[in-house]
């Protein structure tokens, strides 16, 4: 395969990729699309931060955040609190049931991701994961 034709596989099949991860992201969680369950995921890791620091850290529009964040808070998932160290800032937390359905969604991909490569050699499992790491780290 030529170095153009493989550019264009490579492309279109992550294309294919990010469809399919927004379509199981709805079967897992009905209400949880793929940014949401992102932007949990990075509240949990971060242990809380601003809705800006979440567009900034994702490359999302800040409208796009504040609609997801909205969405979010009314399903009880995050929580708004004030910053002990600026009072005029909202952190953004996870609320218990955030963190329960975010263990329960994340547990979910990881069975899916497991049943689907449960047959690939342990050699292809290293080679794939380090060219994911790769690709992703060139930005």
């Amino acid at each position: 395969m030529e170095a153009a034709q493989a550019v264009e596989t490579i492309q279109r099949e992550m294309t294919v990729f990010a469809r399919r991860a927004r379509a199981w992201a709805g079967r897992l969680h009905p209400e949880l699309s793929l940014v949401s369950y992102t932007l949990l995921g990075h509240l949990e890791g971060s242990g809380g931060c601003r809705a800006t620091d979440l567009a900034a850290h994702h490359a999302l529009d800040k409208s796009t955040v504040s609609r997801q964040v909205a969405a979010l808070e009314r399903a009880g998932l995050v929580e708004r609190r004030q910053d002990p160290e600026d009072h005029r800032v909202r952190l953004l937390r996870l609320t218990g049931e955030g963190r329960g359905v975010l263990a329960q969604v994340t547990e979910s991909r990881r069975t899916a991701f497991r049943e689907r490569l449960a047959r690939w050699p342990q050699e292809d499992l290293e080679r794939f994961a380090e060219y994911l790491v790769r690709y992703h780290a060139a930005g």
